[in-house]
């Protein structure tokens, strides 16, 4: 292997180094925040089924069992009640916790930077 042919090498190695370093925050504000968001509304349509809130709301005039009865009518519609209330406290929950990731995406570069020039003096 030549010097030259070394040379060449390390000066693409150092350009493509380079063009990954100045596209990052490009990419990490577009292509990477667009699957970032796929990925919120993916995880949250898969809490949405794991929890089963849809099926309880449409079936919240059902009476359960069959039970035709006003007996058996009420104490369908309030367990369903209840049930509707906390699964919808889980799903608050998977929301907020998707916001929360998605908030930290979107702020982590800055954070980054601001703490590296923290540590070289510059702020």
């Amino acid at each position: 292997m030549t010097l030259n042919t070394v040379l060449a090498d390390s000066a693409k190695i150092f350009t493509k180094f380079l063009w990954d370093l100045l596209y990052f925050p490009l990419w990490w504000y577009t292509r990477g925040l667009l699957g970032v968001l796929t990925w919120v509304g993916h995880f949250l349509k898969r809490r949405l089924q794991s929890t089963g809130l849809l099926v309880w709301l449409t079936n919240l005039f059902t009476p359960m069992f069959g039970q035709r009865d006003i007996a058996g009518k009420l104490i369908s519609f309030f367990i369903r009640l209840i049930q509707i209330g906390v699964r919808s406290v889980v799903m608050a929950f998977w929301v907020i916790y998707a916001f929360v990731a998605l908030v930290l995406w979107i702020i982590a570069p800055i954070f980054i930077i601001y703490e590296i020039a923290f540590q070289l003096g510059i702020f």
